[in-house]
């Protein structure tokens, strides 16, 4: 067996005669997961605002913002100031003791909350979207629990949600696609029908505990649920005693002008599961609920090791408070509007695009042609960054500091990008 600082030492010399990117390439070929695929062929190592940089100094327009997480733009000063200050501190200690910034972001949640929905909210932290959908499920099978309903079992979701990879979070989405292989899942789920309100009147009944939806359904590709369905969710679930709750991973956080996207339309969740751009890339997740619901989480019934740590508290509550000092949902709503024209033009000029989905700065576009990667991977050899939903949907997702300028400068690219591939 070769000694491991020999092997160190040789590794070390043959990284100095390699490109950084075919040294990864290399190294994730022998020694990482290949779950990921064939990844995009470059090497990201500084970002500033809107826009990032590879290895050779080559910049990138960022408009897939780590799908929807880089809320504030790439190396924030407030967040990077945050961190860089808790790191020099203290990074861990366990739940076991308070923990400043989760006590703080806990409450700047609770009341963002309670500004918009009124009564009184709580919050729990944990490290993902899928945990957070997780935990929200464990809360509305507990209630029915201790209130000794104990058919009142199943979640109702919708066929092609997305709410995480884990056991639970892969049984409430519905894309069979992400599931097959991986039985058998937790039982208890109902995927009803895409903004079918009489399907989902059809599904739920005493049995339900919780109807469980995207306001925009994001890895679908940007599809939204419309204000009737929302609202009859609600509905519907008060004439049967289920609990709503309203996914709010992706699109929450400001991202389409308002910090739920459900304020759109006046409808009150119970529980708010969220995650993505609340720590503007630091893994963080939280679950908002309503105090009496998440009164039924008492000692022991569920925690997390790393859920609220110092680290990733002081960055979530950082990128919060910049979210509205620096009118970030303001600016989401009117440079997302000034986009959606943008690609309108080019939908007019080009005559490719079937129809475009916009809600902020979370936009969907589906081509009548199945170029949309192909697309994306010349827009991001000419400079611009963006995400492709299978062979037909574009979706963008960028940062909400995302200027007018910027917008024209990503449309230049891409409409010399569909040129090339024609």
């Amino acid at each position: 067996m070769k000694h491991f600082s020999s092997f160190f030492v040789e590794l070390t010399s043959e990284m100095q005669t390699q490109t950084l990117l075919s040294e990864l390439q290399e190294l994730d070929a022998k020694y990482a997961f290949q779950n990921y695929g064939s990844r995009l062929p470059v090497s990201l190592v500084r970002g500033e605002g809107v826009r990032l940089f590879d290895e050779d100094g080559k910049q990138y327009l960022d408009f897939l913002g780590g799908i929807a997480v880089v809320t504030l733009g790439h190396n924030h000063p407030k967040v990077t100031a945050a961190i860089v200050k808790q790191a020099n501190e203290i990074l861990h200690v366990s739940n076991f003791f308070y923990i400043e910034p989760q006590v703080k972001l806990a409450a700047k949640l609770s009341q963002i909350a309670e500004n918009a929905h009124g009564g009184n909210w709580r919050t729990f932290f944990c490290n993902s979207g899928a945990e957070a959908n997780e935990a929200a499920i464990k809360i509305a099978r507990r209630l029915a629990f201790d209130k000794g309903d104990f058919e009142r079992v199943e979640i109702v979701t919708l066929k092609s949600s997305f709410h995480g990879r884990t056991l639970g979070a892969l049984a409430a989405t519905g894309q069979p696609k992400y599931q097959q292989g991986f039985g058998p899942l937790p039982l208890g789920f109902i995927h009803s029908e895409f903004n079918d309100i009489e399907d989902l009147r059809k599904n739920v009944s005493s049995k339900t505990a919780a109807v469980m939806f995207e306001p925009i359904l994001g890895e679908a590709g940007i599809l939204p649920l419309s204000d009737e369905f929302i609202v009859a969710a609600r509905e519907i679930c008060d004439e049967n005693g289920a609990l709503l709750i309203i996914d709010e991973v992706q699109s929450g956080c400001g991202r389409t002008g308002k910090f739920f996207s459900h304020e759109y339309q006046g409808v009150v969740p119970d529980i708010i599961p969220m995650a993505k751009g609340l720590a503007n890339g630091v893994p963080i997740g939280a679950v908002i609920a309503k105090a009496e619901i998440a009164a039924h989480l008492t000692p022991g019934t569920h925690g997390t090791t790393f859920g609220g740590n110092f680290l990733a508290a002081a960055a979530g509550l950082a990128t919060v408070e910049a979210l509205y000092e620096e009118n970030l949902m303001e600016n989401a709503a009117e440079v997302g509007s000034y986009f959606a024209a943008q690609l309108e033009k080019w939908s007019e000029e080009t005559g490719i695009v079937s129809e475009i989905r916009a809600r902020g700065l979370m936009i969907g576009v589906s081509l009548n042609v199945p170029k949309a990667i192909e697309l994306r991977n010349a827009a991001m050899k000419n400079g611009l960054i963006f995400n492709a939903v299978g062979d037909s949907i574009t979706r963008f997702l960028p940062p909400l500091i995302l200027t007018k300028n910027e917008v024209d400068a990503g449309m230049e690219i891409l409409r010399a990008s569909w040129e090339e591939i024609q």
